[in-house]
Formats: structure tokens, sequence, C-alpha cells
């Protein structure tokens, strides 16, 4: 019940009606019994700055996700940086205590749980990572740990800057490119770009299966719809395929710890998104 002691969380970005961030946060807040609410709020263009120091100035904001497209940009407006977020540079959590905002990216981690759940331990593969934007970055920096990566991008110039970062900061090796790869050189591809996502389900993705082999494992960071074009085609050639479902709940879980100071029930926030993906 929503009263005078209620604290607010939610999630900024443009556009946000999509999101299922609400619906997964609030069912575990109600589950762990948690005196909070969720909202989406859609940020237009050049209203982020006046948004973030709104919040701050806000005791009852205790933080907030940051989804596309400022999950660069909100670092211009923030006090402060845990050492991922830095490292990343890109945040998709922020925390809001005492007027201070911090910025944290649980991004990358959510994205190898999710992956590592589904295919054990990810060690030593040879990733292929399509796009280079804020949750390709965060999914890079992560993988790049302990992986071999290629990051490729239709625009090969952001893809090398981000590749060359990688190495500045990791002192780990990033292949680049454009989007022609010969996909037989990886055991696992993951689609780290807006392309197919709701309402934009049919658009033909950004990569070519043709050649990819039976036991490639394809991956969408997309979780609505549930199977995007991308995987439906991966699929048909016998490929594994994992949505965006699970990096969605992972990095959602992680941030729910970073504000609340509690560990939520995963399960309850899965079946939550499943539920109204259903639905849909």
């Amino acid at each position: 019940m929503i009263n005078s002691k209620t604290k607010l969380l939610g999630l900024i970005g443009h556009p946000v009606e999509h999101s299922l961030s609400p619906v997964m946060h609030n069912r575990a807040l109600k589950d762990k019994n948690l005196n909070y609410v969720y909202l989406a709020f859609d940020v237009h263009p050049n209203k982020l700055k006046y948004v973030v120091d709104g919040a701050k100035a806000l005791g009852t904001f205790k933080g907030f996700n940051v989804t596309v497209p400022y999950k660069v940009e909100v670092i211009n407006y923030l006090d402060k940086l845990d050492r991922e977020a830095q490292l990343i540079g890109a945040v998709n959590t922020v925390k809001i205590e005492d007027s201070i905002a911090t910025g944290y990216n649980t991004d990358g981690l959510g994205a190898r749980m999710a992956l590592e759940e589904e295919i054990g331990k990810v060690k030593g593969k040879d990733i292929l990572i399509v796009g280079a934007g804020g949750a390709a970055r965060a999914v890079a920096f992560e993988l790049a740990k302990d992986n071999n990566i290629t990051v490729v991008n239709r625009t090969v110039e952001r893809a090398k800057l981000l590749a060359e970062e990688i190495w500045r900061k990791l002192n780990r090796k990033v292949n680049y490119g454009d989007l022609k790869v010969d996909l037989r050189d990886y055991h696992i591809l993951i689609h780290a770009t807006p392309v197919g996502m709701y309402p934009h389900v049919n658009v033909k993705p950004v990569i070519d299966l043709e050649g990819i082999p039976r036991d490639m494992v394809v991956m969408d960071l997309i979780y609505n719809p549930r199977e995007t074009a991308l995987l439906r085609e991966a699929k048909k050639r016998g490929a594994k395929t994992i949505n965006g479902i699970g990096m969605l709940v992972y990095q959602g879980a992680l941030a729910f710890e970073i504000w609340t100071g509690v560990k939520p029930d995963v399960e309850v926030m899965r079946r939550a998104v499943e539920s109204c993906l259903l639905q849909s």
C-alpha cells in the first residue's frame, strides 16, 4: 500500500513503454514486503540532466535504472561511479543516498549469469558481440576478462573504439569489424542492439546467419518479444537460443540489492516477466 513513507524507484529512458521492469520490480518488492514503488519515466532528449537533478532533490527517490539511449550520457550528471561502471563507461543503475547519485553497471554480470545459467561456465570461448552501444559495452567488458571477444557493428569505428578501450583498461585484445563475419569462427553470438525489439518485431536481423554452426549458442539481449526474428532464424538452423529474459532478471536482481540491501527472489522476478509476456 502506497503511503507517505513509500520510497520511489524507477526507470528512465526513451522510449520506455515496452519495459517490463516495473512489473518485475514491483512484484519483487511486494514479495519482500518493502515499502517501495517502481515506475517508468519516458525522458525526452535534452531533459536528462533535469530528471537526474530532480531525483536527487527528492528525498523519497532512492534510485533508478537507465535504459537506451542514456546509459552513457547519464554519467555526465552523476556524482560518483563504482569501479565497474567507471571501467565500462556506461551506467544502468543509479543509487541516490543523501542527494548523492552513484552510478553502477549490472548489465555485464547480469548477462554472464544468464548465459552461464543456460550453458555452464563461460571461459576461453570465442564470442561474437553484435553492437557497440551501452549494453554491448557492458557485456564486452565482462566477458573479455576470460574469453576471446570480437565486436562487430554497422559503424566499424564504434567497434574499433570499444576494442581499443578494452585493451587499454583490461589489457585484453579484442578483435573488431563490420557485420560481414564467418560465424564458424565462434562458439557464442550475442546480439546487443535494439533491432528487433517491440514494436518493430519483424525487422530483418542485422547479422546474416548463413553458415551458422549447429552447435552455436545465440543470445539476444532483447526480451520483448520473447523470440526475436534473429532467434527464430537461429533456432531453424539448429543453434541453441537464449532470449533476454534471464539478463533482465539478473541485472534487475543486482540493482534491487544495490538499492534496498535485500536479495530478491529471482524466480519471483522471472515469473512476473514471463507472465506479462504471455499476456501480450
